[in-house]
């Protein structure tokens, strides 16, 4: 029986955005495999982990895609790429935190290339004056990022409705990366 290693990824993916600790065992069982099938993909831990690395940027490179960040005013860029990512948040938390241990060549680059979309939406609005100025969009994406993976964890513990994460984060980033306009 052939296995399809994407399935395998987007299970492990979405068991482990909830569950950060899973076992392999319970890996296997989310994606409806045995232990030794997973195994014979991916040699460990470490092995999935780059793996999902790798699915990651892909996936994120697909919710920049369809957020068209390079549309538009730049405000309403972010509001369309926190909805875009909100729906991966939980698999980016779970890569947030696991970002510092499994790094490879492939991923940097990978999010550089994220890193470097993402700035110019920010960087555009300070062009135009939307966004202040004394805020790096280098910190502005930092910023993005951490919100997204604090929602995904808030939803998940239950302190904050997954429908309202969006507003929330959305909300929080602009109100504090909007130039005030003197009067």
């Amino acid at each position: 029986m052939s296995v399809d290693r994407e399935h395998v990824l987007r299970a492990a993916a979405d068991l482990l955005a909830r569950k950060a600790t899973a076992s392999m065992d319970e890996i296997a069982k989310s994606a409806g495999i045995s232990r030794a099938t997973l195994h014979r993909h991916f040699a460990g831990r470490d092995a999935l982990v780059q793996a999902l690395g790798v699915l990651g940027v892909q996936l994120v490179e697909e919710r920049l895609a369809a957020a068209r960040i390079d549309e538009g005013d730049p405000v309403d860029a972010v509001r369309r790429l926190v909805t875009e990512a909100l729906p991966v948040s939980g698999f980016l938390a779970f890569l947030y935190g696991e970002n510092q241990l499994f790094e490879s060549d492939a991923m940097n680059e990978g999010w550089e290339r994220i890193d470097e979309q993402v700035g110019a939406l920010f960087r555009r609005g300070q062009e135009q004056g939307l966004i202040r100025l004394d805020l790096t969009p280098a910190w502005l994406t930092e910023a993005l990022y951490s919100l997204i993976a604090a929602s995904a964890w808030s939803a998940q513990e239950g302190r904050i409705a997954s429908k309202d994460a969006g507003y929330m984060v959305s909300e929080l980033l602009l109100g504090g990366m909007i130039r005030s306009v003197e009067k």
